[in-house]
């Protein structure tokens, strides 16, 4: 009988990083899970997922998603500027009012760079996209109305193995986008106002 591939080993420094996520502490408003990571981006990677589940914090606060992907290249590539890379996504709907306020992405960036901080995240090489999307329902749709989202997309290199503070600030930036009071000190919330689509 062939002999069967053995799993390869993972790497001391990434088994270190995976324990870290591993051990974040999570806001209790969110429902994380591990996800298949994209297998084409770095020799070694894994996902979370999280949604901001409405049974935790009431009906009023509109649902927030995400995914947190750690990237992990020993030979540190030069666009990195590191071994580890961070790739996240948090998305959430808004009120049409929120959705044209000419700071949103500002904002929205500044409590991802906040939420990092505050957990004591240490990063270099911070780079990402904040998009305000405004949508109005045709057709079949019609009824759906005028509707409102945010998305941030970031990536960042993490100083070291110690990934439990990136996952916990990206934790809170999904918080903060669905609505939720923030849980770390000086951050504000744009507006209280949610709204979701009928």
């Amino acid at each position: 009988m062939p002999d069967t591939p053995a799993e390869p080993q993972l790497p001391r420094d990434f088994a270190a990083a995976i324990a870290s996520m591993r051990s974040a502490t999570m806001r209790s408003e969110l429902s994380v899970s591990e996800i298949p990571a994209p297998g084409s981006l770095a020799p070694w990677s894994l996902a979370l997922a999280a949604d901001v589940t409405p049974a935790r914090h009431g009906g009023d606060s509109e649902l927030g998603t995400g995914r947190f992907v750690l990237l992990y290249d020993p030979e540190s590539p030069d666009a990195w500027g590191g071994q580890y890379r961070v790739i996240c996504f948090a998305q959430a709907p808004l009120e049409t009012e929120m959705g044209v306020d000419p700071f949103l992405a500002d904002v929205a960036w500044s409590w991802l760079v906040d939420a990092l901080d505050t957990r004591g995240a240490k990063y270099t090489s911070a780079s990402g996209t904040a998009t305000r999307i405004l949508s109005t329902g045709f057709g079949e749709l019609e009824s759906q109305g005028d509707g409102a989202q945010i998305e941030l997309r970031a990536s960042w290199t993490p100083d070291d193995n110690d990934i439990a503070s990136h996952v916990e600030g990206w934790g809170e930036l999904l918080c903060m986008l669905a609505g939720l009071p923030p849980a770390i000190e000086g951050v504000s919330l744009l507006s209280a106002r949610r709204a979701g689509r009928e």
